[in-house]
């Protein structure tokens, strides 16, 4: 028989199959009607464990880690973005006591009242918030952290008593208020925001760290209730000279870098200053500093400095000095190859001259200094020409 005759049969028998199968799968869908339902359906939240579900069609937020086998980046957000479709802290555990939420996108303050009794540590830092609400029952908090939201005022928070860290860095706070009531406040950290005046701290006589770093702010003022204030900060901003420190006596580090400050004067009374950074100011003489027998590092790069003279005087007998920064300034520009070597000479005590360390010596080495600049080198004594060139022989391992 022909192949043309055998072609008939066998589009029917294909046909045959097809309709037996469609029947099979329609008798099965008949008997078990609530498979594909049960399948599909979410599950009751109270017959899971699980606080956070993943929907099927969850998307990646960073693909790359897929295309990149050497992707490392730590700090990149989750491979799945999941969303919360129930309470998060719904059965925990009620004796709570620190909540990190870092890195989302909330939007507002909202957590059970049964956690106030408990919860000493909050940490919101990067999130969207834009007003400070919901933290009415969080009474024994002792550390709050709101930096990197959208919050443009201070309130809300004069209720929380045991208050000692509080952070706001990075908003668009435009005042410093509603801290009336936080008379345990050891750290309050406002950087990064749109401060123009320090002001309404007078009753927070316990803290002892301010942070105030870049904002807008033009004079030293309302600082004399702080009496306990070891660390101030305020450095870029819009500062133009050093004044107003005379009641801050236990000040041990005091950071004004980045500034427009043309005299180091008014620091008289603060003789616990264990590090003073005034680099980047308009500082032409180191002068007014004689009297911190105390200090152990000052930074002074790329101000207007040019006396070795005025460094010795000022520095010479200060047993703790460690570290010194004098890069940028005239005095290290107009003549490098010796600026290192006329700063040892003239404070023999300090370990560290800008970003490079000064191995230990013997005190018959003090006036020929070991170097060691090359690596895989190792160190020999050099000799200090009248010129002030160096002379270095380098022997390899």
């Amino acid at each position: 028989m022909s192949d043309a005759e055998h072609a008939p049969q066998s589009i029917s028998n294909n046909d045959e199959q097809q309709q037996q199968q469609q029947q099979q799968q329609q008798e099965q869908q008949e008997q078990h009607p609530a498979d594909e339902e049960e399948a599909t359906a979410p599950k009751d939240s109270s017959e899971s464990d699980e606080k956070l579900k993943a929907d099927r069609r969850a998307t990646l937020t960073n693909p790359e880690a897929l295309e990149d086998p050497d992707y490392t980046d730590e700090e990149a957000p989750p491979v799945e973005e999941i969303e919360a479709d129930e309470d998060l802290l719904d059965g925990e555990d009620e004796n709570v006591e620190r909540i990190c939420l870092r890195q989302n996108q909330i939007t507002r303050i909202d957590f059970p009242p049964n956690l106030g009794p408990t919860l000493t540590e909050l940490d919101l830092y990067d999130n969207l918030i834009s007003h400070v609400k919901g933290l009415d029952d969080l009474t024994n908090l002792t550390s709050l952290d709101l930096s990197f939201n959208k919050i443009k005022h201070i309130k809300n928070i004069s209720h929380l008593k045991k208050l000692r860290d509080l952070y706001f860095v990075q908003n668009k706070i435009s005042r410093i208020e509603g801290l009336d009531g936080l008379t345990q406040l050891r750290n309050l950290e406002l950087g990064a925001n749109r401060i123009r005046e320090i002001e309404n701290l007078d009753t927070l006589t316990a803290l002892e760290e301010l942070w105030l770093g870049k904002n807008k702010i033009t004079e030293l003022k309302n600082l004399d209730a702080l009496t306990n204030l070891r660390i101030l900060s305020i450095q870029s901003n819009r500062l133009t000279s050093i004044s107003g420190l005379s009641s801050l006596k236990n000040l041990e580090e005091l950071y004004v870098s980045h500034n427009a400050i043309t005299e180091l004067s008014g620091l008289e009374n603060n003789t616990a200053l264990r590090v003073l950074d005034f680099s980047n100011n308009r500082v032409s003489k180191l002068e007014n500093i004689s009297h911190l027998k105390n200090l152990e590092e000052l930074w002074a790069s790329n101000n207007e400095l040019s006396s070795f003279e005025e460094v010795e005087r000022e520095l010479r007998d200060k047993e703790n000095l460690q570290t010194v920064y004098f890069e940028g300034n005239p005095l290290q520009t107009k003549g490098p190859a010796v600026y290192r070597n006329k700063v040892r000479l003239a404070l023999p005590q300090v370990k560290q001259i800008d970003a490079k360390g000064i191995p230990s010596r013997t005190p018959l080495q003090r006036r020929h200094h070991q170097l060691c600049s090359f690596h895989g080198a190792s160190p020999t004594p050099i000799a200090i020409l009248p010129q002030g060139h160096e002379i270095e022989k380098i022997s390899r391992r």
